[in-house]
């Protein structure tokens, strides 16, 4: 089994691992190159250049940033399923730096979460009498979901709030026929299917209620309604429309954990250095990953690192695709990947 991953490793240029049904692979490559052959993922796990020339390849300054990621950002877009989440990490400034780009792609903003690796990551590292600004203990995590919109019968992208609303129109009911429909008072006509800023994403097992009941009751001549991309509406199908959100206890939007010195930080085993100083604790990638995504699902890493994206999805059962452009990272996360030791390259 070694050897095998040793030809993988330093011939093709690629590593790759079965799971059980799951795949883990890692390329030598530019992501650029990679993602037309990826499949579809749920979650887009973006940990590439920060703009402060902190590691081989990352740019001195923000200002250089939506160069290197625009096009990545326009392939994410093209690849996306209308359930996955996009992961964005950064300083404040990188990150606000490409805001703009990641929207305009057809993203939509959720939440930022902030790393805050305390105290100790300073501590004896600032001379009070030259800093300008007070110590810098925190990165950025920022959560987008994707922007969704489904054709209607004329070929117009709708909204979800505004293809509900087109659905049941061109059904010829009532408004006041959804809360029969699907079993309740008056949250159909009052979130559902609202045309204001009130609007609901309607649960699964009511949105196949309401379909069933427009294809029932409506209007001979329009049937089918509540088609997407020809199929008939079921509970999965609609839960597939937006992203997933497994909430765990315990956690919020503040992380407070100390940057990796411990041995979960990767180093050289000969001269004990560290291999990649953006090492991101694995306890932050697993709650990423699990919130984001179920079992079986597809997770996409394109600035790989030291791949720990990869080795949280191998063992949370989730398959990785993943892409480290430096050679010698590559190689080290390869070795981590295969569970050797790993030695200076």
């Amino acid at each position: 089994m070694r050897l095998w991953y040793y030809v993988i490793l330093f011939i093709m240029n690629t590593f790759v691992q079965k799971v059980g049904e799951n795949s883990i692979v890692l390329e030598n490559k530019n992501s650029l190159d990679c993602y037309s052959r990826w499949p579809a993922p749920t979650i887009i796990f973006v940990d590439g250049p920060y703009g402060i020339n902190g590691f081989p390849g990352d740019p001195k300054d923000t200002k250089f940033l939506p160069e290197i990621y625009a096009p990545h950002i326009a392939e994410w877009s093209k690849y996306a399923k209308p359930n996955t989440t996009l992961w964005f990490w950064g300083t404040e400034l990188g990150w606000a730096r490409m805001h703009h780009y990641i929207e305009l792609n057809g993203w939509d903003y959720e939440q930022t979460f902030i790393w805050n690796k305390g105290i100790g990551h300073v501590a004896g590292n600032v001379n009070s009498k030259t800093i300008r600004q007070a110590p810098v203990v925190t990165e950025v995590c920022v959560r987008y979901t994707k922007r969704v919109f489904i054709e209607n019968c004329e070929g117009k992208p709708l909204s979800l709030q505004e293809w509900l609303r087109s659905e049941w129109l061109r059904s010829g009911l009532p408004f006041s026929k959804t809360n029969e429909a699907c079993g309740v008072k008056n949250a159909a006509t009052r979130k559902y299917f609202t045309s204001d800023e009130m609007w609901y994403f309607p649960p699964a097992n009511a949105m196949q209620l309401l379909a069933e009941y427009a294809n029932l009751y409506g209007r001979a001549e329009g049937k089918p309604y509540f088609l997407i991309d020809g199929k008939m509406m079921t509970e999965d199908l609609w839960e597939s429309m937006r992203a997933k959100w497994n909430h765990i206890h315990g956690f919020t939007n503040v992380w407070n954990l100390p940057a990796l010195h411990n041995k979960e930080r990767l180093k050289d085993s000969l001269k004990q250095k560290s291999l990649h100083y953006n090492q991101k604790p694995i306890a932050i990638i697993d709650y990423i990953i699990q919130t984001s995504s179920d079992t079986g699902d597809v997770v996409w890493d394109p600035f790989a690192g030291l791949a720990t994206t990869a080795f949280c999805c191998r063992k949370l059962g989730r398959s990785c695709y993943s892409a480290e452009i430096s050679e010698k990272t590559f190689k080290n996360a390869c070795l981590r990947l295969s569970e050797l030791e790993i030695m200076a390259i």
